[in-house]
């Protein structure tokens, strides 16, 4: 069993969220999300937001609290091959429950379909916020140029957290998927 290496990034001004599936090979060395330097969810998000694409764990993190994004990913532990998202068994959810009460999330939103169909068996059931599917900004998904996946992730732009934190209770990593 491989457990998630490391902490949600987020604050109380966060007003969205976006959720991976699981962190990579790379991620996992690197100790960050999106690690891997061929996966496009950092060139993506700088250009959505016109800005500089952020370097290092320190930019990254900062850009991430600077436009009010939450990152995290939806499975806490499982069986993964590598780094092929096909590959997850026996996962288990992370608890969204600290990130959820403490921010003012207007939205939650997944990086690919693995991540979306992972988000409704483990987690929609259990805090009743549906997400958004955007396309995956991994390398495998090569059918999406880059300037498709913009105009597709363009919508986190628009995304304001309008509303006070959902008390949502603290659930045990129990809801598991084969």
């Amino acid at each position: 069993m491989t457990e998630h290496p490391f902490e949600p990034v987020f604050n109380k001004s966060s007003e969205l969220l976006i959720l991976g599936s699981f962190p990579s090979v790379k991620s996992r060395r690197e100790g960050f999300y999106y690690g891997n330097p061929q996966n496009r969810f950092w060139k993506v998000l700088a250009m959505v937001y016109a800005c500089k694409e952020p370097q290092g764990v320190g930019e990254k993190t900062d850009f991430l609290i600077r436009h009010r994004i939450a990152l995290w990913d939806v499975v806490g532990s499982c069986e993964v091959v590598g780094s092929a998202d096909a590959s997850i068994r026996e996962a288990s959810a992370n608890d969204l429950s600290r990130l959820l009460n403490a921010a003012r999330i207007g939205g939650i939103y997944t990086n690919g379909k693995t991540a979306y169909a992972l988000y409704k068996r483990l987690q929609e059931p259990v805090i009743g916020i549906p997400a958004v599917c955007l396309p995956s900004t991994s390398p495998a998904n090569a059918a999406w140029s880059l300037d498709r996946l913009v105009s597709v992730w363009k919508c986190i732009a628009s995304v304001g957290g309008t509303k006070e934190p959902t008390i949502i209770k603290s659930t045990p990593n129990q809801q598991k998927i084969d």
